[in-house]
C-alpha cells in the first residue's frame, strides 16, 4: 500500500507534528509513504518524495511544514484536476492524506468524488471549520497572541494609551475571543457580533476615570480597518490610541503541547483509515476525535462561543 501526503493553503504549527505522525505511522503499518511538496500545486506537478523514518527527526518542535505549501487556483480547473488525479495514478497511491482548512478540506471532497480515497486533518489557526471543536494550529496562535498582548500591555499602562490589536481569523473570530479571554483585554471586536463602539468607549471612559491606566481593544481583521477604528475611538474617548497589527507572526513558532497532541493523534489515525479504505474527515469535538464525511463537514453550522464573550465582558470590567 501507498499514502500521500500534503499541506496546503496557510501553514499552522502543528503540520509538522502530523506530518511526523502519519509517516512513523506509515511506515510501522508496513506503508509507503510519500510527501508531496507545495500542496496541490505539487500534486499537479508531481512532486513526490519518499519519506522514512529520518525524513520526519526533531520536527515535532518546528512550525510551517517541512512539505511546503501552497493556495492553488491551478486545481481548480479541469485541466490542473485532471493532472493531479493523474499524478496519484502514476505513483499508485492508494490514499491521500490532506492536511489544511477549509478550501483545502473543499479540495479533498472533490478529490473524494472523483474515486480517490482522501483522508481531511483539520489545520488552520483561524479554527473556521465548524465541524471541530479545534483546529491543528488555533491553540498556538491564541498562545502567541496572548503573548504579544502581555508585551503591548506593559507600554500601553506606562504611557496611559490605548491599543487595538488587529488578529487575524478572516470572519472567524475565535483568536480573538479567546485570546481576548487568556490575555485579560477589555474588549473585543468580533465578525459574528454587532460592533457598538459606544459601548466599548464608554467601557474605556468608566475605566479611565477610576484610575485605570490601559485598554486593551483585540480586532479580528473580518471588521473592517483597526486604524479607521483607533481613529474615532480616540475622538470618542479622548485616550490616546494607538494601533498594533501581528500579522504572520500568529502562524509561526513552536506548537504548543495541545496543538502537538492533537496533530499526533489525528496522524496517526489517519493512516489507520486510509488502511481501512475510507475517505473521511477527522475532527475533535467534546474531547474526543470524531470522523465525518466530506459532505457532512461542510453542513455543520459555525457556532460562536457566546459563553465566553460574556465572561471576558464580566472580568474585564
Amino acid at each position: 500500500m501507498r499514502i500521500a501526503i500534503l499541506t496546503s493553503g496557510g501553514d499552522a504549527p502543528g503540520m509538522n507534528a502530523a506530518i511526523r505522525a502519519v509517516t512513523r505511522t506509515s511506515i510501522y503499518e508496513g506503508i509507503e509513504v510519500f510527501g508531496i511538496k507545495g500542496g496541490y500545486e505539487g500534486l499537479i506537478d508531481a512532486k513526490f518524495e519518499k519519506l522514512i523514518q529520518s525524513s520526519v527527526a526533531d520536527i515535532i518542535q518546528r512550525g510551517g511544514t517541512i512539505l511546503s505549501t501552497s493556495r492553488s487556483e491551478r486545481f481548480m480547473t479541469e485541466e490542473g484536476l485532471e493532472k493531479a488525479i493523474s499524478s496519484l495514478k502514476i505513483f499508485e497511491i492508494d490514499a491521500l492524506i490532506v492536511l489544511g482548512g477549509d478550501g483545502s478540506l473543499h479540495g479533498a471532497k472533490i478529490l473524494k468524488e472523483h474515486g480517490i480515497n482522501v483522508i481531511g486533518i483539520p489545520c488552520s489557526i483561524d479554527n473556521d471549520l465548524a465541524y471541530t471543536d479545534y483546529t491543528i494550529g488555533f491553540m498556538t496562535a491564541v498562545e502567541t497572541v496572548t503573548e504579544a498582548v502581555s508585551h503591548i500591555r506593559d507600554t500601553t499602562e506606562a504611557l496611559g494609551r490605548a491599543n487595538v490589536v488587529e488578529v487575524m481569523g478572516r470572519n472567524c473570530g475565535d483568536i480573538a475571543l479567546y485570546s481576548g479571554v487568556s490575555s485579560g483585554a477589555e474588549s473585543i471586536i468580533v465578525p459574528e457580533i454587532p460592533l457598538d463602539i459606544n459601548e466599548i468607549a464608554e467601557k474605556a471612559i468608566m475605566g479611565k476615570n477610576r484610575g485605570k491606566k490601559h485598554h486593551i481593544i483585540i480586532m479580528s481583521e473580518g471588521c473592517g480597518s483597526a486604524f479607521d477604528f483607533a481613529k474615532e475611538f480616540e475622538k470618542l474617548t479622548g485616550i490616546d490610541t494607538r494601533v498594533t497589527v501581528l500579522g504572520y507572526i500568529q502562524r509561526g513558532g513552536t506548537p504548543s503541547i495541545a496543538d502537538r497532541i492533537l496533530a499526533s493523534e489525528f496522524g496517526y489515525l489517519a493512516v489507520k483509515e486510509a488502511k481501512k479504505g475510507n475517505s473521511l474527515a477527522l475532527g475533535y469535538k467534546d474531547g474526543k476525535v470524531i470522523k465525518m464525511s466530506f459532505d457532512e463537514i461542510f453542513n455543520v453550522k459555525k457556532v460562536f462561543r457566546k459563553d465566553l464573550l460574556e465572561i471576558l465582558k464580566t472580568v474585564s470590567i
